[in-house]
């Protein structure tokens, strides 16, 4: 996160830093914004509803199935599955009603 921020920030060729190949494909100037930005509505979703923020992160990041965060967060895999669909939902308006072409 601290590096798609950092890489952000950079002015065209001004003190950027050298990276491999695999990295340059991975982290692009376009996709380092969306990384910032989408990180930034992952921070407001909790903010403003934990529970869909902690089911984001466990299906997400943690690499859980339905079944795995439902157990964790002792709810049932429809609820899980019902609020990953709102939680979604949420995300796309908020990356979206600020974008250019929105």
């Amino acid at each position: 996160m601290d590096h798609a921020r950092a890489h952000n920030r950079q002015k065209r060729g001004a003190g950027v830093e050298t990276i491999s190949l695999n990295e340059a494909v991975m982290i692009g100037q376009q996709t380092a914004a969306e990384i910032v930005a989408l990180d930034e509505a992952l921070r407001r979703l909790a903010a403003h509803d934990p529970s869909k923020s902690n089911i984001i992160e466990l299906l997400s990041f943690g690499g859980l199935t339905y079944e795995e965060a439902a157990a964790a967060l002792k709810i049932s895999p429809a609820t899980v599955h019902r609020e990953l669909r709102m939680a979604k939902a949420w995300l796309h308006r908020e990356l979206t009603q600020g974008s250019p072409s929105a």
